[in-house]
């Protein structure tokens, strides 16, 4: 295809829900930036020993990082792409293939966010609360059934890279040459 041609109707759909969503992860990347620097303010730093303080925020601390990388950057840098390989000759994929990308990344890194944000919180929460044992801590998170725990970590970060792989997997076919 031509970059000339008209987009199809499943390329323009795309590109308004990774937009929008990137635009809402990008207000809640920074929210959790600002979420963390006042939650661990409540978290006095002479209070503790420096090794649990630093256990204490950094589950939270990465939040903000993590969120812009996985929810706004790389959604925006598949879409472009979509774009450039369209521009470059490629075919237009698959609606499967933006549906991997708009129906199956976007909705597992948003549980993986939703995922870091309430360990984030449970640790600092709990330090604040006066619990000092990061380990008793951690074996308290998802209320101590590690099962639980696994299985939804295991979902939400195996769906994400199953969706993202196969979302690249459809554009990489679509570069290949056409038939003459």
């Amino acid at each position: 295809m031509s970059p000339d041609t008209p987009l199809p109707d499943h390329y323009a759909a795309a590109t308004r829900t990774v937009l929008r969503y990137s635009i809402v992860m990008a207000i809640v990347s920074l929210l959790a930036g600002i979420a963390f620097q006042e939650s661990a303010k409540k978290l006095a730093p002479g209070a503790l020993d420096a090794g649990l303080h630093l256990g204490a925020v950094l589950p939270l601390a990465f939040v903000h990082g993590h969120v812009m990388v996985a929810a706004v950057l790389l959604p925006i840098a598949m879409l472009g792409a979509l774009f450039i390989a369209r521009a470059a000759g490629g075919r237009d994929v698959k609606p499967l293939t933006t549906r991997m990308l708009t129906r199956g990344y976007l909705p597992f890194v948003t549980a993986t966010v939703a995922l870091m944000l309430y360990k984030g919180y449970h640790v600092l929460l709990m330090v604040r609360a006066g619990e000092h044992d990061l380990a008793a801590i951690d074996a308290a998170y998802f209320g101590g059934v590690k099962a639980a725990r696994h299985a939804v970590y295991g979902v939400a970060h195996t769906a994400m890279a199953v969706a993202l792989g196969l979302f690249l997997f459809g554009l990489w076919r679509s570069l290949r040459p056409r038939a003459a």
